[in-house]
């Protein structure tokens, strides 16, 4: 359900009870547990760790406070570690101007080595940054090209900063200091991070959550990082666990990609898993890459395609569900037969549906579809996207005629269901020009959908 992407698992104290702290973090749900060594012999010793455990791992690399004497060669030994089957990445490597304890211009030689050797092993670095934000944001800008992709652990920069490693592909950790009472800039910061971008780390024996702050941290504590972020996000924890456990495979490669989900449930509401085909080919879909959300594999063929019985299987009771939502990596009303059918069952067993769609649908029916939606589809999200139909056709990759169609479907929609527009907001769209139009020029509602 959970790893812990980050536990220093060699320290002293868990000498005496090693055995025990991981029985209680396998108790508590940790299926995989990161180890990042802080020097050689610590690197040495994580390996040691990942051998004798199965569900162990570890990274090897020096942290900027053992960097003091530093010497090039170093990262022969390190190249030799990171060989070993078990070791995921390089790490923990960074900086820290926060402590004296390693000059800064040794700290930075150090690490742009150190992120060197990572780049030509291919393998992701573990990164640890303390009050050295400026030097860290203007290292990784230079590595933006070079594949790099990095774990920001206990991170320490702004929302804007996370933003922008988040755009190089790199991800975004918090341990147990988002439950300080005192950290409300950290959690607003969580608020903005979309947890597909986020991995679950403890930093034991360092960092414990409430209430066990003032105690060692241990791996088990991280299902208390979960609660956290899913508080924050209003998520439930197993929206959390499924995603970062996905990410986790996806940086570190532990784990595996999950099988297709038909449905799937994200907080109170179930989504059903229409089709991969779209008419459109939007800048900000992943339908054509892993085609993953929250966690959820949702890449399947035409054959794959379920039945209305297979959906109806598995959505069961609707009542169970705040809604159900026809949605998925491409076009849901490319099957508007299916789904009829479908919403139906959900309308007449007490349920409340939604479609989200990018309101081509009477052009892919060749018919006016909007009729069909009276008593059986409660409202629509329709990908308003641009209020200028050039733009409108450059983000969607479709014909500027789209943009018309879409607002006389729109405008025949609204007379059989709610309607909602929507934008992802993108630097390049005016969100207040399209907040505009929706609201004032067509008297509907509007939202934006926050984009990364």
């Amino acid at each position: 359900m959970f790893t812990d992407t980050h536990a220093h698992m060699f320290f002293d104290n868990f000498q005496d009870d090693l055995d025990d702290v991981l029985t209680r973090a396998r108790t508590t749900g940790v299926d995989y547990i990161i180890i990042p060594g802080t020097d050689i012999k610590t690197s040495i010793e994580a390996i040691k760790l990942a051998d004798k455990y199965d569900f162990i791992f570890a990274a090897a690399g020096v942290h900027p406070h053992d960097t003091k004497d530093w010497d090039s060669s170093w990262i022969d030994k390190i190249k030799e570690l990171a060989a070993h089957d078990k070791v995921v990445a390089i790490g923990e490597i960074g900086l820290d101007y926060y402590y004296d304890f390693s000059p800064k211009d040794v700290q930075i030689k150090a690490f742009r080595e150190q992120l060197d050797l990572a780049v030509e092993l291919g393998l992701p670095v573990i990164i640890h940054n303390r009050d050295s934000n400026e030097d860290m944001m203007e290292i990784i800008r230079s590595y933006r090209d070079k594949d790099l992709r990095a774990q920001f652990h206990c991170f320490a920069g702004s929302l804007e900063d996370a933003k922008e490693l988040i755009t190089y592909n790199h991800m975004i950790s918090f341990p147990g200091n988002i439950t300080f009472k005192s950290r409300e800039e950290l959690r607003e910061i969580l608020r903005h991070i979309d947890v597909e971008d986020l991995l679950l780390e403890t930093d034991s024996p360092f960092m414990t959550p409430v209430p066990h702050r003032g105690k060692r941290n241990e791996p088990a504590y991280v299902k208390l990082v979960a609660e956290k972020i899913a508080e924050v996000q209003n998520l439930t924890v197993e929206d959390v666990a499924r995603t970062t456990s996905y990410n986790v495979f996806k940086l570190f490669g532990i784990g595996n990609k999950p099988e297709i989900s038909y449905t799937y449930r994200i907080g109170e509401s179930l989504y059903i898993n229409t089709t991969n085909r779209c008419n459109a080919h939007c800048v900000f879909c992943d339908k054509d890459g892993d085609a993953v959300i929250k966690g959820y594999n949702l890449k399947m063929k035409k054959s794959e395609e379920p039945t209305v019985e297979q959906y109806i299987s598995e959505i069961g009771d609707p009542t169970k569900y705040k809604e159900i939502v026809f949605c998925g990596y491409g076009e849901p009303t490319i099957r508007w037969d299916v789904i009829r059918e479908v919403a139906s069952y959900v309308k007449q067993n007490g349920g409340t549906t939604r479609i989200n769609t990018n309101g081509h649908g009477n052009v892919i029916n060749h018919r006016d579809i909007t009729p069909e939606f009276e008593g059986i589809i409660d409202s629509i999200s329709v990908s308003l996207n641009s209020v200028d139909p050039q733009q409108y056709a450059s983000l969607m990759r479709v014909t500027p005629e789209m943009h018309a169609e879409m607002l006389d479907f729109v405008k025949k929609a609204k007379n059989y269901t709610r309607v909602v527009m929507t934008i992802v907001g993108m630097s390049d769209v005016d969100t207040e020009e399209a907040k505009k139009f929706v609201t004032k020029e067509l008297g509907l509602e509007f939202r934006e959908r926050v984009y990364f």
